[in-house]
């Protein structure tokens, strides 16, 4: 894998970091990123001896969100294959949230659009505290998906999440921690090694019991905010990308008309 990196620790048997490795694109999540993440969850759901897991990124960044410059060279065959296509993101954090794995999320610094998706798929939450996040789609143009509104609602509550995802605001790592999305707030070079010695408590656990409780949390969970509540999320998508597409195919005709309209008035 190039955009992934799935790295079992030696001192800490039962441990896997997953990390996030585009340092040079603070981590875009680019499609195959998304194709290797989730050969990994895959590969995990398998696997009953990895018993926690670490989700952070490599470099500067946690994750820049969503890499929206980056296109497939192949078009779509059929309507079907683009709602496919789109639905991307919604099956990466699926198989993310139902890991039965324990996932740590350490967020080593920005966490942008479906970085904080990801975060929000953690059962823990770890942030630097020079970390931030935002959720930025509505500004550019586009519907928040990924069945994130759900997960965001139930770590944050409605009104927090109508507010960050309509703004649009960044907030810090403080914040996060004030609105309980984030567990505990590290110095950056403390992070990793709380990440780590959160991971040993756990494994020092009754494995079972441990199992028990993160299933039955996330049942609970579901009750609270059914994720099926966002069923439509590709089509929503969908109709986003074609909303984008039609403003900037109208922009440069709109501007000739001003320019037009200003040198006549």
């Amino acid at each position: 894998m190039d955009v992934v990196r799935a790295d079992r620790d030696p001192q800490r048997p039962g441990l896997m970091t997953i990390t996030l490795n585009r340092p040079d694109k603070m981590n875009g999540i680019n499609v195959q990123m998304h194709e290797e993440l989730q050969q990994v969850c895959r590969e995990l759901q398998d696997d009953f001896e990895t018993r926690i897991v670490i989700l952070t990124g490599a470099g500067r960044a946690f994750s820049a969100g969503a890499d929206l410059k980056e296109r497939r060279p192949d078009s779509p065959q059929s309507d079907l294959d683009r709602r496919l296509r789109v639905g991307v993101g919604e099956r990466t954090s699926a198989l993310l949230e139902r890991l039965d794995q324990v996932t740590i999320a350490a967020i080593n610094g920005a966490a942008i659009g479906g970085a904080v998706v990801f975060a929000s798929c953690c059962d823990i939450r770890l942030a630097a505290a020079s970390a931030w996040f935002s959720i930025p789609e509505v500004d550019v143009g586009l519907p928040l998906t990924w069945n994130a509104l759900p997960r965001l609602m139930r770590e944050l509550g409605p009104a927090r999440t109508k507010e960050l995802v309509m703004t649009c605001d960044r907030f810090s790592a403080e914040d996060a921690l004030r609105w309980g999305f984030v567990n505990h707030v590290y110095p950056d070079a403390e992070l990793m090694p709380a990440a780590m010695a959160l991971a040993e408590k756990l494994l020092a656990k009754d494995p079972m019991l441990i199992a028990m409780t993160k299933s039955a949390s996330n049942a609970l969970a579901q009750l609270m905010v059914p994720e099926q509540a966002t069923y439509s999320d590709r089509e929503q998508m969908l109709l986003g990308y074609m909303l984008r597409s039609r403003a900037r195919r109208d922009a440069p005709a709109a501007e000739a008309s001003n320019k037009k309209h200003k040198s006549s008035s």
